[in-house]
C-alpha cells in the first residue's frame, strides 16, 4: 500500500490447487508476514468442522441464505463442490481493493474462470503437489475424510490439474519454505508492475521528465 495520497487499488490473486496440495498453509504463512495481503473468506453451506472458526476459515451459512445471496448477485463466483456450495462476496473484495489491500482468493478452477470474467486484471496462481502419491498421503494425514471422500478428492485432483495452463503462474509445493518464498515473489512482482510504480512515483517521474524537456 502507498502512504502518499489515496491508497492504490489492490491486486486480486486467484490461487487454485487440488485438495491436499497445501495452498491454504502456503497462503496463511504468506499473510502472517505481509499486512498488505488479505484472504477472502468464502461463504459456504458446508458443515463447520470442530477446529474451524466462523468468519476465519469460512462464513458458514444455511442453504437458504446462500441461495438468497446468489440470487441477489452478491457473489463474484460460486460453485458446488462435493455437495456443498461456496461463494465469494464481490462487495467485500471491492471494498478491500479500494482500501489498497491485495486480496487472495482460494478457489477451484471453475470459480477462477468466473472471477476472470468479473475481474479481468486478477492474477492466477496454480499450485501442484510433487506427485499424486504425495497428494494422497497428505489427504490421509489430515484424517478428516472417509475412504470414499478421499477417492473423490483424488479423482477431482486430476480434473483440477488439467486446468493448470489457465493460470499465469505455476508453483510446485514440494519444499514448503521454497514454495512460500516463490509465492511471496509473485505477490511482490505484481506490486512492482509499471502501472502501479508509475502511480506511486508520479511526482518523481514528472520531475525527471520536466528536467529532460528543459535541456
Amino acid at each position: 500500500m502507498s502512504n502518499n495520497g489515496p491508497p492504490l487499488r489492490g491486486n486480486v490473486f486467484v490461487i487454485s490447487a487440488p485438495s491436499g496440495a497445501g495452498k491454504t498453509s502456503l497462503v496463511r504463512s504468506l499473510v502472517r508476514d505481509d499486512p498488505g495481503v488479505m484472504i477472502s473468506i468464502s461463504h459456504t453451506t458446508r458443515p463447520q468442522r470442530p477446529a474451524e472458526v466462523d468468519g476465519d476459515h469460512y462464513h458458514f451459512v444455511s442453504t437458504q441464505r446462500f441461495g438468497e445471496m446468489a440470487r441477489r448477485g452478491e457473489f463474484i463466483e460460486h460453485a458446488r463442490v462435493f455437495g456443498n456450495d461456496y461463494g465469494t462476496s464481490g462487495h467485500w473484495i471491492e471494498a478491500q481493493r479500494n482500501s489498497g489491500y491485495d486480496i487472495i482468493l482460494e478457489i477451484d478452477w471453475q470459480g477462477a474462470r468466473q472471477v476472470r470474467e468479473q475481474v479481468p486484471d486478477s492474477v492466477g496462481i496454480f499450485i501442484l503437489p510433487p506427485s499424486l502419491e504425495q497428494l494422497e498421503w497428505r489427504l490421509r494425514q489430515r484424517r478428516q475424510d472417509s475412504e470414499a471422500i478421499i477417492g473423490q478428492r483424488m479423482r477431482a485432483a486430476v480434473e483440477e490439474i488439467h486446468h493448470y495452463h489457465e493460470y499465469a503462474y505455476l508453483l510446485i509445493n514440494d519444499d514448503f519454505a521454497t514454495a512460500v518464498e516463490q509465492l511471496r515473489t509473485i505477490i511482490h512482482s505484481q506490486r512492482l508492475s509499471q502501472p502501479r510504480q508509475a502511480a506511486v512515483h508520479a511526482d518523481l517521474i514528472a520531475g525527471l521528465l520536466a528536467v529532460g524537456t528543459q535541456e
